[in-house]
């Protein structure tokens, strides 16, 4: 009986092995997927900032557009658009993790009202 439990369950060594070698290309893609939106949220969150920046320098009387662009990161700067008309719009590229990904673009409006520092 022994030796016929053997050769049933010799047959299915390697087994794990190779189901988990190919799981490894999904495993792959999720993380870097992941990784893409992390990208996109820390491009959203450094234009949110800019736009903040550039309605505080708008309400001291600055130029709203130079503080905006010095407020982002050297890599989002390039493909940056700032517009100061009813508040500071601040929009960027996300930048791709992959050559092939379309281009995406994430912005973030600022103003300073009443309440929110504003004299």
């Amino acid at each position: 009986m022994r030796r016929r439990a053997r050769r049933i369950s010799g047959g299915e060594r390697g087994v794990a092995t190779v189901e988990f070698v190919a799981t490894l290309p999904f495993l792959g893609l999720a993380l870097l997927a992941a990784a893409q939106i992390a990208i996109a949220g820390a491009a959203l969150w450094s234009a949110a900032i800019a736009a903040r920046a550039g309605a505080r320098a708008a309400e001291v009387g600055n130029g709203a557009r130079p503080a905006a662009r010095r407020a982002l990161p050297p890599p989002l700067r390039d493909g940056a658009t700032v517009t100061d008309r009813d508040g500071v719009e601040v929009r960027v590229r996300v930048p791709a993790l992959l050559p092939g990904l379309p281009r995406l673009a994430v912005g973030a409006r600022s103003s300073l009202e009443a309440g929110d520092g504003a004299r």
